[in-house]
């Protein structure tokens, strides 16, 4: 699957996005190893620290359909400028999925980076002993 038709797939995941409180839709689309696309959109709740965003919404779908192996999630958002991965989602993506590309796009415009260029020096599993 091409970066572009990803990033399609996460726009399209926009539209179940709830966000009474904000009115800034994201969605996400998870290519996998095996070449399902799991999507997902934020969820907004009154108690905001309950609230989940796109990126973890389509790891956790994917993780719980027993994909463990990913190769890129393209984000989108209704602003006009890149919207990337926040810090809790950063930290999902270098536990699950750390060597995979992270799209952000705006329209079909769009930038490829890796966690390390996120999140360098990140706290992962290696740091549990």
């Amino acid at each position: 699957m091409t970066y572009e038709k990803l990033i399609e797939k996460a726009y399209e995941s926009m539209a179940f996005s709830y966000s009474p409180y904000s009115n800034f839709k994201v969605g996400a689309a998870l290519l996998t190893k095996s070449g399902r696309v799991y999507t997902g959109c934020n969820i907004e709740i009154a108690s905001f620290g309950a609230t989940n965003c796109a990126e973890r919404t389509a790891i956790f779908k994917a993780i719980s359909e027993g994909e463990k192996e990913f190769v890129a999630i393209a984000v989108t958002s209704s602003s006009r400028d890149f919207t990337y991965p926040c810090g809790i989602c950063r930290q999902v993506i270098v536990e699950f999925a750390k060597d995979i590309d992270i799209i952000v796009a705006k329209e079909y415009d769009y930038e490829v980076y890796k966690i390390e260029e996120l999140l360098p020096k990140s706290f992962t599993q290696i740091d549990i002993k």
